[in-house]
């Protein structure tokens, strides 16, 4: 069965908008949502959602009832995507992105890494994390502050999709690094990520369907976990990542949209983690806890 593309046209600042809104609009669900520039000089953008063609028609009513009330002029679009990877054509010949000192870029984009970088290559793929979301881009950039701060002695990757967090941490520190994913095609993923990235020891992938995993109790606790999720799922977890949490670690969380702030913050403080600072980014926030 062929993939379908549905999208809408608008320029950049609308786009971020209606990114939100299709990010509340699905939640949890399994779509895959991205933005993409079209024409720079017409700011002309592009905002996709992914689905299977059984589910157009649904998807179409849904999207257009979720629009309506704040665009109610959009033009919801489609496209069939040919049988192959439209994953890799969806993200093809985006630009390199810089967080902190880190840029993730393709392999295309090897020449754009400049003396002073932290170079993470990451092409498009069959896992979620190529730093073009501002929740990847949040993450990179709040572990750069977070490891120049204080001491880490290990730490873990909650939900690695593509490895870039863990990789782009331990080309900085040479730690121990465990990360794990539900969905063993990202772990396979991100292992080939980070051969590609010459990480051949140090970071640990696994397949883990939960904190019951004993890989957590083997490598743990950790000086510093990483979850980039969503909300719903990190407020349910936050319990058993603070029991997995050394004394004075940190944790950094993202995948939470800005409305939802408050509400995973409450949820952490009810497991005794205080909030050190939050990044803001197209929507989405990153947040710095610490235990103590």
């Amino acid at each position: 069965m062929s993939e379908i593309r549905l999208y809408v046209s608008t320029n950049e600042k609308d786009a971020e908008r209606i990114l939100d809104i299709l990010s509340q609009l699905f939640g949890e669900e399994d779509y895959a949502l991205g933005t993409t520039e079209v024409d720079e000089k017409r700011d002309l953008w592009e905002v996709s959602v992914y689905m299977m063609a059984d589910e157009e028609e649904e998807l179409h009513k849904r999207i257009s009832e979720g629009l309506a009330q704040s665009y109610p002029e959009a033009v919801i679009e489609r496209e069939a995507i040919p049988d192959d990877d439209w994953i890799a054509r969806s993200l093809e010949g985006l630009k390199p992105v810089r967080a902190g000192r880190f840029l993730v870029h393709g392999s295309h984009d090897r020449d754009k890494a400049q003396v002073n970088d932290v170079a993470i290559e990451i092409d498009a793929g069959q896992a979620f994390g190529t730093g073009h979301h501002g929740t990847t881009a949040g993450c990179l950039e709040m572990i750069d502050a977070v490891v120049r701060a204080r001491p880490i002695r290990n730490a873990l990757d909650l939900g690695t999709g593509s490895g870039v967090l863990a990789i782009g941490l331990r080309k900085i520190r040479h730690i121990p690094i465990l990360a794990t994913d539900i969905d063993p095609v990202a772990v396979a993923v991100a292992r080939e990520n980070g051969r590609r990235n010459g990480i051949v020891s140090g970071l640990r992938f696994v397949t883990a369907p939960g904190f019951h995993s004993p890989a957590f109790a083997e490598d743990g606790p950790f000086d510093l976990i990483i979850a980039n999720i969503l909300a719903r799922p990190l407020m349910k977890m936050a319990p058993q990542l603070a029991a997995n949490l050394a004394p004075g670690g940190s944790v950094i969380l993202s995948g939470i949209l800005a409305e939802q702030r408050w509400k995973v913050l409450a949820a952490y403080n009810g497991v005794k983690l205080r909030h050190v600072r939050t990044l803001w980014r197209n929507g989405w926030v990153t947040i710095h806890l610490q235990h103590g």
